[in-house]
């Protein structure tokens, strides 16, 4: 199903919807940033899902090669007749790439014209249902899925987990590049200098729904975005973060009796736990109070409620739950990346996840899954 929005956007004093509303100021140039990328959204589309070896995405290279010679906000800064105050948020979507807009190519100051165009899409049910039908259609094509077996070693011919050897020709990896280089035979897994940021995610379900003019989507940006994103990046905690606070009614999006509600705080990989009375979460839950005016705190509102943090996405993501792992170079950010789905050294290993092309994210994900699986089957039936 198709959002209504990408989101309300709050920075400073500015209070603007994405995609910018007719009765805006910024809407006049906002418009013109639309269109200035109005063919580029099937260009991102053929990238997201082609192998780099397609030569169909040829021409889609020649077309954005200008975007690749720039960072996100060298490109933004550019526009000189954008507002600030709607490059600042534009500028937020570098943390997408898994970095500052200094630090992520100038392909992702671009996608919001593109998602604002083309729509945001979830899953009706959630993303979780995504995960669902894989697993029946694994089970259909008649693979037994185990849980709850850690990975230990990966080698060729066999794998060990949970103090069981599983045999097996080929080992198809879907875990971080890192992690996974510290299970090969070899153990020679490198100790990461930068690591992109990590989250904090509170996963709620309400007693009642909070008031009817708060939007299923809000984002406060920080108000100093340059000390943000510099705190990010060398690991210290940020004073203030973006934060994103997603409330869905009941049956809008999942088919719950209940309203539900997401707030996700980005932080340093550091590996640390949070919980609701942490300093950090307690000042940017006030700061969603006073921006959609709740006449009670949040955390009243809140029934029943899980997070997610550092600590967690570190059992078995990167080093320090890092969403998207080691810090490249802005060059090396987003598609056509390393490493390879396989190369000559271990023809029988085989990578998907977020640390191969096309990178990061649930579509890119699995437009990578289906590109590497495309690769073995082709191996395996030549």
């Amino acid at each position: 199903m198709r959002l209504p929005e990408l989101g309300t956007y709050h920075y400073r004093d500015d209070v603007s919807s994405l995609p910018v509303e007719e009765d805006h100021p910024w809407h006049v140039p906002w418009m013109r940033y639309v269109e200035m990328h109005a063919d580029f959204g099937p260009d991102v589309t053929l990238l997201l899902v082609s192998d780099w070896k397609d030569p169909r995405i040829r021409p889609v290279l020649r077309r954005i090669a200008g975007l690749a010679r720039l960072t996100a906000k060298g490109y933004l800064d550019s526009l000189s007749w954008l507002p600030d105050e709607l490059k600042e948020i534009i500028a937020v979507h570098a943390l997408d790439g898994g970095a500052g807009p200094r630090n992520t190519p100038a392909l992702y100051a671009a996608m919001p014209a593109v998602i604002a165009t083309e729509g945001a899409w979830v899953p009706r049910g959630g993303l979780h249902e995504l995960v669902l039908a894989l697993a029946r259609l694994a089970e259909a094509a008649g693979a037994e899925l185990r849980t709850g077996e850690p990975v230990e070693r990966v080698e060729r011919g066999r794998i060990f987990a949970g103090r069981k050897a599983y045999e097996a020709d080929f080992v198809v990896c879907d875990l971080d590049a890192n992690r996974l280089d510290a299970m090969l035979p070899s153990g020679r897994a490198s100790v990461p200098k930068k690591l992109t940021p990590s989250g904090v995610d509170v996963y709620a379900v309400l007693r009642e729904p909070l008031p009817p003019e708060v939007p299923n989507r809000t984002v406060l940006v920080p108000d100093d975005t340059e000390e943000f994103f510099a705190d990010l990046e060398s690991g210290a905690e940020p004073a203030q973060t973006v934060l994103f606070l997603n409330h869905y009614r009941p049956n809008e999006v999942y088919p719950n009796e209940k309203s539900t509600l997401t707030l996700q705080l980005a932080v340093p990989a550091s590996g640390k736990s949070y919980d609701l009375s942490d300093s950090l979460v307690r000042r940017e839950a006030r700061r969603a109070e006073e921006a959609l005016a709740l006449p009670r705190p949040l955390e009243a509102y809140l029934e029943e409620h899980t997070v997610l943090d550092p600590a967690y996405f570190a059992e078995w993501g990167s080093v320090g739950g890092a969403i998207y792992g080691v810090a490249h170079p802005f060059w090396q950010i987003g598609p056509l990346h390393r490493p390879l789905y396989s190369d000559r050294r271990r023809p029988w290993l085989w990578r998907v996840g977020a640390s191969v092309h096309p990178g990061g994210g649930v579509p890119a994900v699995l437009s990578g899954a289906m590109i590497s699986t495309g690769r073995l089957l082709g191996k395996l039936g030549s």
